[in-house]
């Protein structure tokens, strides 16, 4: 039999929204944002206003580049007009400087692969963007580049995310999954935390333990596993929000004191150039300390689902 993950949604996107679907795995926000670019089949009818150009933008979106095609030619080849004149520029925005454009495909990184994907997507002209975990195996510069670009983007936005800051200030209605189903929020991410009474939106992923028949012994035994973790995934999510705090401040000031180091008045001064140099340090360090954190949330939640997802 077909599995059921969604039955009786109804709902219109109106232009121009920026709406994010969030809810706990497995509750079928993929699934139907597949189903509304075509990828998949269900039942039912969506159906596209009149001019739609859609375009959709997966986590593994980076693997369907052409490998053997530079970085310049990968944007060169659909760039249109008079933006084929700045296509240095446009990639010098996206973090591709000096020789890193004439880079084949094959040989960048993961990042930088997600960053040339997202480039490639934000050149077309689409004017509806379905957007599925995007900030995922990004790192923040990307993950900023592609808020920016958003912010300043001025079609439509379906967004299934579990990324609290990357959805802040970017949506301005919430629809949440759950049990079959859709509720609407009519708010951005932190009007639909505050009424869900969480603060980030893993913890939407509650633990649901088998239904089985155990002694009473293995069910506190489980219970007390199961306090034990969720006290760990609590504890990871703060060090990955008080790290992307940390790096966004830094960036911040570096961004700040570069602006001063390109005035002529400043040319001089060598403890500004000391400071820039202490703030990229710090920046590096805890760019690799987000990158621990959430590396060790992503493994504690894995275990979670594993060991007591139904």
């Amino acid at each position: 039999d077909d599995k059921v993950v969604l039955e009786n949604i109804d709902f219109i996107v109106g232009r121009q929204e920026k709406i994010a679907f969030v809810g706990r795995n497995g509750e079928g926000k993929s699934t139907l944002a597949k189903m509304i670019v075509g990828a998949i089949r269900g039942k039912g009818k969506i159906e596209l206003g009149h001019n739609i150009n859609l375009g959709y933008f997966a986590q593994n979106q980076a693997e369907e580049l052409d490998s053997e095609k530079t970085v310049f030619e990968t944007i060169d080849d659909i760039a249109r007009g008079e933006i084929r004149t700045k296509i240095r520029d446009l990639l010098g925005s996206f973090l591709f400087k000096g020789e890193d454009i004439d880079k084949k495909v094959k040989v960048l990184s993961g990042g930088e692969k997600g960053r040339l994907a997202l480039c490639k997507l934000l050149l077309e002209p689409y004017n509806l963007l379905v957007l599925d975990e995007p900030t995922n195996h990004l790192d923040i510069p990307s993950k900023q580049i592609l808020k920016d670009a958003l912010l300043n983007y001025s079609g439509t936005i379906l967004v299934v995310s579990h990324d609290r800051e990357f959805l802040r200030g970017l949506v301005d209605k919430v629809y949440e999954f759950k049990n079959k189903s859709i509720k609407e929020y009519a708010g951005g991410i932190d009007f639909f935390l505050e009424q869900r009474k969480i603060n980030q939106l893993n913890e939407l992923n509650e633990i649901k333990s088998k239904p089985q028949k155990t002694s009473k012994a293995s069910q506190a035994s489980q219970y007390k596993s199961k306090k034990e973790l969720d006290a760990l995934i609590k504890k990871a999510s703060n060090r990955v929000t008080i790290a992307e705090n940390r790096v966004n401040d830094l960036e911040g000031k570096k961004t700040e004191l570069e602006k001063k180091m390109n005035d002529p008045e400043c040319a001089s001064d060598a403890g500004l150039f000391k400071t820039f140099n202490q703030v990229e340090k710090e920046l590096m360090v805890n760019m690799e300390e987000w990158e621990k954190a959430t590396e060790e949330l992503e493994e504690l939640e894995k275990r979670r689902n594993s060991s007591f997802s139904l």
